[in-house]
């Protein structure tokens, strides 16, 4: 994008000149005159959006008349429309952004005292396109489960997964864009495995941490294995207790979130097959 033409274009008083040479070409005095505006501080102004190539003149006997070029208006249009149409597309990273915004503004609204989550349920089901020796793998593993714990436009930048009764969990993820790590981390989460069958059942207990300390919630999530043809059906169920006050904004992001982390180990499985 003509970073000029933008600039040009941004300055109110340029803008009333343009919109007056749209309608014809005009000389400096009767655009100072029409603008209401300095006949020196009109040239700067035609001098500035002539550089930017918006505007063309000439001389005619002893007045400078302008005029403007739509060239470059029509390509300024053209860049301007394909990025709302790349932020506007069907089920884009914008529509969710809205949809977690929609999300965030119910969950704070019930969150009136503690506790006000405890009950809460969800429930998400995989067909995957693998056997399941391989999902249970990426269920447990901490190498496979770093490749898809963690919503879109996220990375785990810290994973600790002991798979067996008691084992320890440590979840943490970062921007996926701040690769040293720079940025405070976006999320943060512990828990404790509770339950392990291979190839068909696991269950353990996260809890989010708080930006100033403390819990925000605790999640129970059992995962149940059953094969299906070549591949296998995969439920996740969660139950929430121990909510907080404070526990809205991460409550309001499960649906999605988790959700997108599930939809990053269908691909990487698929990808597998």
């Amino acid at each position: 994008m003509d970073a000029p033409l933008l600039a040009a274009l941004a300055d109110p008083a340029r803008w009333r000149l343009v919109s007056l040479l749209a309608e014809r070409p005009r000389s400096v005095g009767v655009l100072a005159r029409l603008a209401e505006a300095r006949q020196p501080q009109t040239t700067k102004h035609l001098q500035t959006l002539e550089r930017a190539g918006v505007v063309t003149s000439q001389r005619s006997g002893q007045r400078r008349v302008y005029a403007l070029r739509p060239g470059p208006l029509r390509d300024l249009a053209v860049a301007l429309t394909r990025l709302a149409d790349t932020a506007d597309r069907a089920g884009g990273p914008n529509e969710t952004f809205d949809r977690y915004g929609a999300g965030l503004d119910a969950e704070r609204r019930a969150a009136e005292a503690d506790r006000w989550a405890d009950g809460r349920s969800f429930r998400f089901v995989r067909s995957l396109e693998a056997p399941g020796e391989p999902v249970w793998r990426h269920l447990t593993e901490e190498s496979l489960l770093a490749r898809w714990w963690a919503p879109d436009g996220l990375r785990v930048s810290e994973l600790v997964f002991e798979a067996r009764p008691g084992g320890r969990i440590v979840l943490e993820y970062r921007d996926l864009e701040d690769a040293d790590g720079s940025d405070a981390a976006v999320g943060r989460a512990e828990g404790v495995v509770e339950d392990v069958r291979p190839g068909e059942r696991l269950a353990y207990r996260l809890s989010p941490l708080l930006p100033g300390g403390g819990f925000a919630f605790t999640a129970h999530i059992a995962y149940e294995l059953r094969p299906v043809g070549t591949g296998t059906r995969l439920e996740a169920r969660w139950r929430l207790a121990d909510s907080t006050v404070e526990s809205a904004d991460s409550i309001a992001g499960i649906e999605i979130g988790f959700g997108q982390s599930l939809g990053k180990l269908a691909a990487v499985l698929a990808a597998g097959a």
